[in-house]
C-alpha cells in the first residue's frame, strides 16, 4: 500500500482498550447493507469513547468487523443508540443468516509497516 493511500487499519491509542468482533454470515443481496452499514460506522464515529473500526468481507458473505472503543460504557451506550438498535433489528430480520458478537479488552497490541 502507498503511503499515498488510506490504511485499511484503525489508529488506535495504546492499550488497554475495548473491542467489539462481530462477525457474521450475509444473506444474498444487498437489501440496503450498504447504505446502513455506511452510515452506522459514522453515527458510532460520532459517539463518546468510539476509537475506530475495522472491517473486511469475503465473496462468500463471511464478513468480520471490528470496533473499537475506549471502556465498556461507551459501548453499552453505542448499544442502545436508537438508530443502531433499529438497525440490528433489521439486521436480523434481512441481512444476516447468523452472527457472533464477542467484546474482549484489549491489554497489548502490537505490529509491522514496512
Amino acid at each position: 500500500m502507498s503511503s499515498s493511500s488510506p490504511t485499511p487499519f484503525a489508529k488506535l491509542p495504546a492499550p488497554p482498550y475495548y473491542i467489539v468482533a462481530f462477525s457474521s454470515c450475509r444473506t444474498e443481496g444487498d437489501n440496503g447493507y450498504g447504505t446502513m452499514a455506511d452510515a452506522m460506522v459514522e453515527l458510532a464515529s460520532r459517539q463518546p469513547g468510539y476509537l475506530g473500526v475495522e472491517s473486511a468481507r469475503g465473496e462468500d458473505g463471511f464478513g468480520i468487523t471490528n470496533s473499537y472503543w475506549a471502556d465498556e460504557e461507551s459501548i453499552r451506550a453505542w448499544k442502545a443508540v436508537v438508530s443502531h438498535a433499529a438497525a440490528q433489528k433489521i439486521g436480523r430480520e434481512r441481512w444476516y443468516e447468523d452472527y457472533q458478537v464477542r467484546i474482549a479488552r484489549v491489554e497489548r497490541a502490537y505490529g509491522f509497516d514496512k
